[in-house]
């Protein structure tokens, strides 16, 4: 049995950088260079973050994109174009766009992934309101145990919400990428299985629950912490009780 998962790369994408200065962390600005134009045009902000922290965690990794298989979490997902969506239907005269129809499902970004790569490897895309990320782990975790080797990308994300659906959420957009793996080769941390504990939120940061309410897919950012500071210790994966936790063993960027 597979009692380890190893962590190849890591990427953010925060078109915020003042953001993550609190928690010592640098990000990416959305790389618009990595979608042609045309496409560009009818993508959300949502899938522009993911694919630029994707692609650069895949980059990191050495990982080749177009035969990698991948699990997209978001809580939201493409919430902009839904609520658009939305706000049309009692509107007889008003045709609804067979473009922002395509774009309004919750795997959009990861079929945007698979034709820029041209990738024809399995997807997922998961939702699971404040467990979306350690869900996502479980995912991962679940397919590799089944194939018993391989890699996966991983990608957590969530962008700026209408803030009359449920605020606070989507007052600050994020993502990040990590490429994963059953083996131990150039890895620089390793976690173990996803499970609950008896943490509460009062154990937190108060910076890091206060970022997670906003930005749903920052609950990562525990985890990013300790591969930066190459520390060994359990990382909570989620602020809402129950609390999901992951035991992590890091080497830091600097032994990849």
């Amino acid at each position: 049995m597979m009692k380890q998962l190893f962590i190849k790369s890591y990427a953010i994408c925060c078109p915020d950088a003042e953001l993550l200065a609190p928690f010592g962390l640098l990000g990416s600005d959305i790389d618009k260079s990595l979608i042609p134009a045309a496409m560009r045009r009818r993508t959300s902000m949502t899938t522009r973050m993911a694919i630029t922290a994707a692609k650069l965690a895949c980059t990191q990794a050495n990982s080749d994109s177009q035969h990698l298989a991948s699990v997209f979490a978001s809580l939201g997902g493409e919430i902009q174009v839904t609520d658009a969506l939305c706000r049309l239907l009692p509107d007889d005269n008003e045709l609804l766009s067979p473009t922002q129809f395509h774009n309004s499902v919750h795997n959009t970004t990861a079929g945007y992934w698979a034709i820029l790569n041209k990738c024809q490897e399995p997807s997922t895309a998961i939702a699971a309101a404040d467990d979306t990320f350690a869900m996502g782990l479980i995912e991962v975790w679940s397919q590799l145990q089944q194939q018993g080797c391989g890699e996966r990308l991983l990608v957590c994300y969530d962008e700026l919400w209408p803030q009359y659906l449920a605020p606070p959420i989507g007052l600050a957009a994020f993502a990040c990428a990590f490429v994963l793996s059953t083996d131990a080769e150039q890895a620089i941390g390793s976690l173990s299985l996803p499970q609950i504990s008896e943490q509460t939120e009062k154990n937190f940061p108060i910076e890091w629950l206060m970022l997670t309410e906003s930005a749903p897919a920052a609950a990562v950012i525990p985890l990013l912490m300790a591969l930066q500071q190459a520390t060994q210790e359990q990382v909570p994966l989620n602020i809402k009780t129950p609390i999901w936790v992951s035991d992590i063993s890091a080497l830091g960027r600097d032994k990849e």
